[in-house]
């Protein structure tokens, strides 16, 4: 068994026209044994980024806080928001430096990005466990259920979605992705992002 496993837990990242949406389940088991149905594994970075950390349960507590710690250094040195392919690389880095003995975290992040119109667009990455980025522009997924989010999300997933639409789509996607996976599941959490407003919403799921 990958130590990926232990804690289980998968995330989901997709893309839509001027928002961005992003996913988790909200088990936390010790294999197949459950712990929790109310783990936090999205997090607020600012108003208009949002990382999710899926993987080892002890380094998502540890990764989190020294990511706030790294991201609110650079708010007070360059006194302004960091913009999110900022915060992308910032997290490739501090996974990098710990490439020897790594966190077991796959961060997926989701946000949106200003243009020089005063406009913003869509946002999505996520890394490998030593930092490797992967920027797409459609969706990105991670954790143990990460095959069967490919496949669903593939089937589901379509260009330009309207808020409501993405939203739809993300929770179909997760919520019929998790069923197939013993580590993940137990209702989901979903953060749909837009200029205006973060709208979340948590839905009940199959709880076997």
């Amino acid at each position: 068994m990958s130590i990926m496993d232990q804690n289980g837990g998968s995330v989901i990242a997709m893309v839509g026209k001027n928002c961005v949406a992003i996913a988790s389940d909200l088990r936390l088991g010790n294999q197949a044994l459950g712990i929790s149905s109310n783990f936090q594994r999205i997090f607020p970075v600012t108003d208009h980024i949002y990382l999710g950390l899926p993987g080892l349960a002890t380094d998502v507590a540890t990764l989190r806080e020294r990511l706030r710690f790294r991201v609110n250094m650079y708010t007070i040195k360059e006194e302004r928001e960091i913009a999110p392919e900022t915060f992308a690389h910032l997290v490739s880095s501090t996974l990098y430096e710990h490439r020897f003995g790594p966190y077991f975290i796959e961060p997926v992040m989701a946000g949106l990005s200003k243009t020089p119109t005063g406009g913003y667009k869509p946002f999505i990455a996520a890394t490998d466990l030593i930092g490797c980025l992967n920027f797409a522009k459609d969706f990105v997924v991670a954790g143990t259920a990460s095959t069967k989010l490919y496949g669903v999300a593939e089937g589901l997933w379509e260009p330009d979605l309207e808020p409501e639409d993405l939203f739809e789509t993300i929770s179909q996607t997760l919520m019929n992705a998790v069923d197939r996976d013993a580590y993940s599941g137990w209702g989901c959490v979903v953060h749909l992002i837009t200029k205006d407003k973060v709208v979340t919403r948590t839905l009940k799921g199959r709880m076997d």
